[in-house]
């Protein structure tokens, strides 16, 4: 289905130093390909792979781990800049079809059913993982649901509202979300308001269970979304800023955001799990600064876009190696193949840590070499 973006979708310009002046000074009627954006995207699937897939759950670099509750690691801004990336794509795909007037109608029946498919692929690959890991219930969100969410809702609002009230969602999203969780009386795990009102919809069939008292949680539950919406419109906007050539407003945006999140963060720290508004401001900060760099180095400077085959096949491969995973676990191989090709002659030189990582490694490794193949015979899986 062509037309609207996906996860793996982005607007296009190149090469990078072609007609340099009028590509990034203002905005044109018809769509256009990044390939800063490919790029991002495409090294955020690898990062999402890399710390996804780690040989040994118990020996992991701090780095490359979550925070366990409040706090903030490098793998915790790869989730948000994908999202964020989503909304810049959204930006940069639809817009110039609404500025040239296409049928609005059409459009969000596209966004709409792209939207779903996400959100569906997202319940397959679960099933899978019901039956590869023999959990004792399913769970119903999870990321590829939080993309699909994200993308359909911002879509629509992509479609038929202006800037300035997408500025004033964004607003009301983090205010109205900070106000529900401050009602909850506490953030602690389990028992703050998101996780109690996801376990109330949800029952048995969120991501993890408390032993103690039967509580559950959700880290893509329903009530986190929120803050994830408010992620995806940063990036709608931010997308807008980029095709105009806009690389002061990126600049002094992703200030501002990185400023609000520290100061907010003291009254509601930074939490992935929650997708907290100070969290939501300090990683979309961030995605501000990288996206310009990115769009300096590669677009205007004609640097490499490395990472840009994993970015144009991002659903296949973050569904195509899940898949991979779980049918590697549900036949009995994953163990065998650790120990073998990575536990048994790293571990004795060099430590758990390095043949924990040396596994991750190969994995997207692996992958890369999938999606160059997928690119070099112009093979691309979109939903």
């Amino acid at each position: 289905m062509s037309g609207a973006p996906v996860p793996g979708d982005a607007t296009r310009v190149g090469p990078a130093r072609r007609n340099h002046a009028n590509t990034t000074t203002a905005p044109r009627k018809g769509a256009m390909r990044y390939a800063s954006v490919d790029a991002l995207r495409g090294l955020t699937v690898a990062a999402m792979l890399l710390v996804n897939n780690p040989g040994d759950w118990g020996h992991v670099y701090a780095p490359l781990g979550h925070a366990a509750w409040h706090g903030f690691t490098p793998t915790d801004l790869i989730f948000p800049m994908f999202l964020f990336i989503v909304g810049v794509s959204i930006a940069l795909a639809l817009m110039p079809r609404v500025e040239r007037g296409d049928d609005l109608r059409a459009l969000t029946k596209t966004v709409l059913v792209r939207g779903a498919r996400i959100v569906g692929l997202g319940l397959l690959l679960h099933l899978c993982a019901l039956w590869a890991f023999d959990l004792p219930h399913y769970r119903v969100f999870g990321v590829l649901q939080r993309i699909g969410l994200c993308f359909a809702a911002v879509g629509v609002l992509a479609l038929y509202t202006r800037p300035r009230t997408q500025w004033i969602a964004f607003g009301a999203l983090l205010v109205g979300y900070a106000a529900l969780l401050a009602a909850g009386g506490t953030l602690d795990p389990f028992v703050n308001l998101a996780s109690r009102i996801d376990h109330a919809l949800l029952g048995v069939h969120v991501y993890q269970l408390d032993p103690a008292t039967g509580r559950g949680h959700d880290p893509e539950g329903l009530v986190s979304t929120l803050g994830a919406l408010a992620t995806t419109l940063f990036g709608l906007r931010a997308g807008d800023w980029l095709r105009r050539g806009d690389r002061r407003s990126l600049v002094i945006a992703g200030a501002l955001a990185i400023a609000a999140g520290w100061v907010w963060s003291m009254g509601q720290p930074l939490n992935k799990n929650l997708w907290t508004p100070s969290y939501v401001l300090w990683t979309g900060g961030l995605a501000c600064w990288i996206l310009a760099i990115f769009h300096s180095l590669i677009d205007l400077r004609g640097w490499p876009p490395l990472g840009r085959a994993f970015g144009v096949n991002a659903i296949a491969a973050y569904a195509g190696s899940a898949f991979m995973l779980y049918a590697l676990v549900a036949f009995g191989g994953l163990d065998p193949l650790y120990q073998h090709a990575f536990a048994g002659p790293i571990t004795p030189r060099f430590g758990p840590y390095v043949a924990s990582l040396s596994y991750a490694i190969a994995f997207v490794l692996v992958w890369w070499i999938v999606v160059r193949v997928l690119d070099a015979r112009k093979i691309y899986f979109k939903i």
